[in-house]
């Protein structure tokens, strides 16, 4: 039989749980101590519950922790774990030191349905969603989880086509019973699906980061399909309902590709679509991926943008590159382990 994770249960939902089971109400609060302030491995590791509670939470749950299966660390400290899912899958998490601060970049699904252009990720396709344990296990088993000071929600994976697992993950990570951080030290990034977008918004104060790439529709959609379904001009629409000058803050990624959305007309135009709206442009190098035909603009261009975006209202800055040497392009690893399966079947 497979059994539930006890990780990634809200505290009402652990309520439940005891409820079920006979046990004292006052038992789910020890438990989701145990799950996020202590971090136990096993329910075994829960002596302030009594033996006979913890057999009986035993037959039926499972703590829901498991270890990564992989490393792979740059010279720069920039760390990548390989963690395998319950159905047998895999995904990436990115540990990024820095001098003030450690960053996590968490996945929320296996594979992605976006489909865009220079994503590793996407050219997997969709496999799986994480469940709100999976999403949680990356943040609470890597070695570095007492360090961390930062996650982001930008590995593998659109988190607004998984929202409830993701919601409820943050929930669980800001919540008082649970992880307590702020949200400020929180951010999700998506390409912008709208009715998740929303959902987040309405119940979440955690930040915004949404990938932009290209202030022209035709340009942006030949790199991400998305913009189809769910184009830009809608998204800042959305947004503009939204206040983003006091602690939440919205940011916008976007990749220069040489001669694609490079020059000065694409800088005027993203500081026309952003006027109005309190905001910052992350400028990112890019990581060249198999089978892509694209390239990076050159330091010169990136700083120039950057210059030109900053002179005319729009704060923008050229995000760092980190962990080049161990194939930090999100999905490269998945995809390299993905392959090593199938040539063994």
């Amino acid at each position: 039989m497979n059994k539930t994770a006890l990780l990634g249960k809200t505290l009402n939902e652990l309520k439940t749980i005891v409820s079920e089971l006979g046990m004292p109400s006052f038992t789910a609060k020890q438990i989701s101590e145990w799950l996020y302030k202590k971090r136990a491995f096993s329910i075994d590791e829960m002596t302030n519950i009594s033996v006979m509670n913890r057999i009986s939470l035993n037959e039926r749950y499972e703590l829901g922790r498991t270890l990564p299966v992989q490393a792979a660390a740059s010279t720069d400290g920039t760390v990548k774990y390989l963690f395998k899912t319950s159905g047998g899958h895999f995904i990436e998490t990115v540990y990024i030191p820095e001098e003030d601060r450690a960053t996590l970049c968490v996945s929320s699904q296996v594979g992605c349905k976006m489909g865009c252009q220079f994503c590793m990720t996407g050219k997997q396709g969709f496999i799986a969603q994480l469940t709100t344990a999976e999403i949680l296990n990356q943040i609470f088993s890597i070695p570095e989880a007492e360090k961390l000071t930062n996650l982001v929600f930008m590995g593998m994976g659109e988190p607004f086509d998984n929202t409830l697992p993701m919601l409820q993950s943050l929930e669980i990570l800001t919540a008082d019973y649970g992880y307590a951080w702020s949200p400020r030290r929180i951010t999700v990034s998506s390409v912008g699906l709208i009715p998740g977008m929303k959902v987040f918004l309405e119940k979440s104060n955690c930040h915004l980061a949404i990938s932009l790439h290209s202030p022209f529709s035709q340009s942006r959609l030949e790199l991400m399909p998305v913009e189809k379904s769910y184009p830009l001009s809608s998204v800042l629409e959305e947004l503009r309902k939204h206040d983003f000058s006091k602690q939440r803050r919205v940011s916008f990624e976007y990749i220069l590709f040489d001669g694609i959305n490079d020059s000065m007309r694409d800088a005027v135009e993203l500081v026309k679509i952003l006027r109005g709206i309190d905001c910052r442009v992350n400028l990112i190098r890019y990581h060249t991926i198999p089978g892509v035909n694209l390239k990076g603009s050159g330091t010169e261009k990136m700083t120039f943008f950057r210059d030109y975006l900053t002179n005319n209202g729009v704060t923008a800055t050229i995000r760092r590159s980190r962990g080049e040497d161990i194939d930090a392009a999100c999905g490269m690893l998945s995809t390299l382990e993905k392959e090593k399966k199938e040539s063994e079947i």
